[in-house]
């Protein structure tokens, strides 16, 4: 279904990973600046097999600030490949991710961005799950203490087995439970849930109602993803009803960011909503 106006007028925010990427990283803020968009986010932008030096990063930064686009979401390093999905929980990798906690909280604090997202990662053969999540809980906090110093949130989200069969968080409760976890090893609580409705959908999982995903842990949403099922394209085309889950957020008082991270060509991406409602606040 489409949204109604009503529910188009909200804080969106564009993931210039997935959405605009028939340009050059450094154009798409621009490119998203052009089309009516004052704010997006991104997943880790470096190369993963080393920590960016300044000039990386103040090429980044420089996109950011001439195209007058807000970064409001960021990950921390999430893999070498697309299939690793996170590298927080792996002893072999568990290094670089923490070399580079620093490169993200700062560029993240420069450009006034509030929520820093820490893929998990798969689940390896032959070793066992308590000592990954030891080594993840271990890295998470690490990851939820920058992101303090720079007044942010830590998100952990769920993924779906379709597409992520080897990770580790195949469940809002699991991702919750981590959540949790976090806060209780810090005592910051600034570790919270990212809800992407996309994710729980391919999962099966209920995202509406009594006993559905958004009113159980509405207290834990820090970020809400959007793409529709089952194609990940954008609202609309396909089977996921968009509008009553933003009403039902609304209803459990996530006033929060919703990223948009769906695939588009660039030229019809953005067809379903009116530029007038892109800004975000």
């Amino acid at each position: 279904m489409e949204p109604s106006k009503d529910q188009l007028d909200r804080r969106w925010t564009v993931n210039l990973s997935i959405l605009l990427t028939d340009l050059p990283l450094l154009e798409r803020p621009a490119a998203a600046a052009a089309a009516g968009f004052t704010a997006a986010e991104l997943w880790w932008p470096f190369g993963a097999d080393h920590v960016p030096d300044e000039k990386e990063v103040d090429a980044l930064r420089r996109a950011f600030t001439d195209a007058g686009v807000r970064l409001t979401g960021l990950n921390f390093l999430d893999g070498l490949t697309e299939g690793e999905k996170g590298v927080l929980s792996l002893p072999e990798q568990s290094r670089r991710f923490r070399e580079n906690i620093p490169v993200a909280a700062e560029l993240a604090g420069s450009l006034g961005c509030g929520a820093l997202n820490a893929l998990y990662g798969n689940r390896l053969a032959g070793a066992a799950p308590e000592a990954q999540d030891e080594l993840a809980l271990e890295n998470l906090s690490l990851a939820a203490q920058a992101a303090a110093g720079i007044g942010a949130v830590l998100l952990v989200e769920a993924l779906n087995k379709v597409e992520a069969p080897d990770y580790a968080l195949l469940s809002a409760d699991a991702a919750v439970s981590v959540v949790d976890r976090v806060n209780a090893a810090t005592g910051l609580g600034n570790a919270r849930f990212l809800c992407d409705l996309y994710h729980l959908a391919r999962n099966g999982e209920r995202l509406s109602g009594e006993d559905g995903v958004i009113r159980r842990f509405g207290d834990r949403i820090g970020h809400v993803q959007i793409a529709d099922t089952p194609g990940r394209g954008a609202p609309g085309s396909g089977e996921l009803d968009l509008p009553a889950l933003l009403a039902e957020l609304d209803a459990v008082g996530y006033g929060g960011n919703v990223g948009l991270e769906y695939k588009s060509p660039a030229a019809s991406a953005f067809d379903w909503l009116p530029r007038a409602s892109r800004a975000n606040g």
